[in-house]
């Protein structure tokens, strides 16, 4: 018996799952260097040190993105077959492998492949190797163990841009890349393969440390599978109607956060908001977002995900009202903390959403498609909110039509059936 099985199972401990959701939540942290947040950091010493311009740079970077949603699907299938902990250690060394390349980088070719491997890597894998990791640990608390590794997310939000521009003051921007790899190689990939086991049956346990395998089968009340079924999606779930009624909910917090995030200085100063008071908005979102996320974890486990599911879709249309009649501080910030707690309620849907519908098994089969398509509707959300400004002159259009997308997708999560979603991925 392993020392880790035998460390586990040892009764009078704490639940094993949580150091698992621990080393999780620290590879949610890491994924930082392949997320905007950090890269925003980066954008103006590349620019000045390669001679790019922002439009070249930019136009990169979402080249590099799109590379991220179709490789988060291999990645997630590649979970289903090796593992979280092969897995989560591997995107660990290929992050710090990309961090290294980034270093280098020069021309136009060779940032492409460094954007693309650090969105790959960084924004795609290891979020989704996370979540998945948590789902298969818990059942009856995944809303919270998801929870807790969506904070690793905000947590990254809140540390690593600051030290990041502490490393580029110090090092240069090379220099800070080259500090970044160093350090997701030497914590996380150690922590992934000392700790992490792929599921509690390994180490001789059941989810949520309960003492008999959870029920096999949906329950009646929400469609919701309890744990171990040997069974699960098959096929392409891309083509279930179902899957769509459930992924375009999912992403439309990430669409519409991306786009007013994205034009958010403009946006704002339309309605004659100084450029300074704009961007501290992003105080009370991070705020409201890390709050809501506790809150929503336990609304998952209580009500299901599609409990915050439907909270996400309320708090952005609220956020899109007060947004066009935000003429002051005070409703800067309440507009911010709506955009901000409709980011946190989804962060724990997506998360919890998968697993809580199609069972643990073969997750990645439906999880990573519908990470894919959050991750594609989130790259080009910027783009229709630009082209509504550049046609009419005015962000007012283009808020109404973006408030038409919760209503819209509120009615889809409604109609959505887990048992005939279930049905159609299992046939």
């Amino acid at each position: 018996m392993s020392l880790v099985k035998t460390f586990a199972s040892r009764s009078g401990r704490p639940f094993y799952g949580w150091a698992v959701v621990a080393v999780a939540t620290l590879a949610a942290f890491f994924s930082g260097p392949g997320q905007s947040y950090v890269f925003s950091v980066f954008v103006d010493p590349i620019i000045r040190d390669t001679g790019l311009g922002r439009v070249e740079v930019s136009t990169l970077y979402a080249l590099g993105t799109a590379v991220s949603a179709v490789m988060v699907v291999v990645v997630a299938r590649l979970v289903d077959r090796f593992g979280a902990r092969v897995m989560l250690a591997a995107i660990g060394i290929g992050l710090g492998a990309a961090c290294f390349g980034m270093s280098f980088a020069a021309g136009p070719l060779l940032l492409f492949f460094g954007f693309a491997a650090l969105r790959a890597l960084g924004q795609g894998s290891l979020p989704v190797t996370a979540n998945m990791l948590a789902a298969r640990w818990f059942v009856k608390r995944r809303g919270r163990a998801v929870a807790v590794v969506a904070l690793g997310i905000a947590a990254s939000n809140a540390v690593l841009p600051p030290a990041t521009q502490a490393l580029i003051g110090t090092f240069g921007w090379r220099g800070a890349y080259l500090a970044l790899g160093t350090l997701v190689v030497a914590v996380l990939v150690p922590l992934a393969l000392l700790i992490v086991r792929d599921r509690p049956e390994d180490v001789g346990l059941y989810p949520d440390g309960a003492q008999a395998p959870p029920a096999e089968k949906p329950q009646a009340s929400d469609g919701a599978f309890d744990g171990s079924e040997e069974t699960g999606p098959r096929g392409l779930v891309m083509l279930s109607v179902d899957f769509w009624l459930l992924a375009l909910p999912v992403a439309a917090a990430p669409f519409i956060v991306t786009a007013l995030v994205f034009h958010q200085i403009s946006v704002l100063g339309e309605v004659g908001i100084e450029p300074a008071t704009a961007a501290s908005a992003f105080v009370p979102f991070a705020v409201a977002a890390a709050a809501s996320t506790v809150v929503a974890g336990f609304l998952a486990d209580r009500f299901g995900p599609r409990t915050p599911l439907f909270a996400s879709l309320a708090l952005l249309l609220a956020a899109l009202s007060v947004l066009g009649f935000a003429h002051s501080v005070a409703l800067v910030v309440l507009y911010a903390a709506a955009l901000g707690a409709a980011s946190g309620f989804q962060s724990v849907a997506s998360g919890a959403t998968w697993a809580h519908f199609y069972g643990r098994e073969k997750l990645g089969r439906v999880q990573g498609p519908a990470t894919m398509v959050m991750i594609s509707g989130a790259a080009v959300a910027p783009l229709p909110l630009a082209a509504i400004y550049q046609a009419s002159g005015s962000y007012a259009l283009g808020l109404v039509v973006m408030g038409a997308i919760p209503l819209v997708c509120f009615v889809l999560a409604l109609l959505f059936d887990p048992e005939r979603a279930v049905r159609a991925t299992t046939a």
